[in-house]
């Protein structure tokens, strides 16, 4: 295990790690200023795919967070390059009309009504939802379309608890057809890959950060990095006791880890 005064890229989670809806939370832009100061790098890792890049840099500037594109990864860019590996012929569209539009802006062949020639649904957490697309999920997975699906997060958090998210509706699905869908985004290791790639940082000089064991500590884990999780989200220190993922290390908050990042420095 590296020592977290090594750490120069932090890819960060977002919902439950550094806000809460338009709460940002204490310590995260001393946090942010860190890593500059260091000469480090902070990508934010969202599995969230009912919203598209611009709207979480819009978000985050709202916020007081100078961000640019470049910043995101989310569970829809790892998507898209797992549908164009499998070239599908007709894919249809289980989300909401930003995440349909990440879709068309890929170049995939998209559509959201069920019609002949559909050969894969692909879902993300859907905001929108209507029975009207339970009802087309059933007959396409009854008929057997591959089932690819952005997150298996079962919620999201809002500032009065939370909402079923992604990984709730597919285990619906699955009641009703019998059918789990290839999830893609965290725990998969595909978008630490792809940060790493991005920012030419080595394992040793990342760790990720984030508020869930099953998705983000999991992901962190599976790519063999060194993981951080924070209390500030839905996981508990009960959970860590009883889970397979474990972190490196843990903290109450953002600003808990800042301020063991700066005494590791000072050593």
């Amino acid at each position: 295990m590296a020592s977290l005064s090594q750490k120069r890229l932090f890819l960060l989670d977002m919902d439950g790690t550094i806000y809460l809806d338009e709460q940002l939370f204490d310590g995260t832009l001393d946090f942010l200023s860190y890593v500059r100061r260091i000469g480090g790098r902070a990508l934010y890792l969202t599995n969230n795919s009912s919203r598209g890049v611009e709207s979480y840099v819009d978000k985050l500037r709202r916020l007081g967070i100078d961000a640019c594109a470049d910043d995101f990864l989310t569970s829809v860019h790892a998507t898209v390059l797992h549908l164009w590996k499998k070239n599908y012929r007709k894919i249809y569209c289980f989300g909401t009309r930003s995440f349909l539009r990440q879709l068309e802006d890929a170049g995939l062949p998209v559509v959201t009504q069920r019609e002949e020639g559909i050969d894969c649904l692909c879902m993300g957490f859907d905001t929108e939802l209507t029975f009207q697309k339970l009802e087309d999920a059933c007959i396409l997975l009854g008929g057997g379309v591959d089932f690819v699906a952005t997150n298996p997060d079962w919620v999201c958090p809002t500032w009065y608890g939370y909402v079923p998210d992604c990984g709730s509706v597919s285990e619906m699905l699955f009641r009703a057809t019998g059918r789990r869908p290839y999830f893609i985004g965290k725990p998969r290791p595909d978008m630490v890959y792809l940060a790493m790639e991005r920012t030419g940082f080595s394992p040793q000089e990342t760790v990720l950060l984030g508020d869930r064991l099953y998705t983000d500590i999991a992901a962190g884990n599976n790519a063999g990095i060194d993981t951080a999780l924070v209390l500030s989200g839905e996981s508990t220190l009960a959970d860590v006791e009883t889970s397979d993922a474990k972190p490196t290390w843990v903290f109450d908050d953002i600003r808990a880890m800042l301020t063991a990042l700066e005494q590791e420095n000072r050593q």
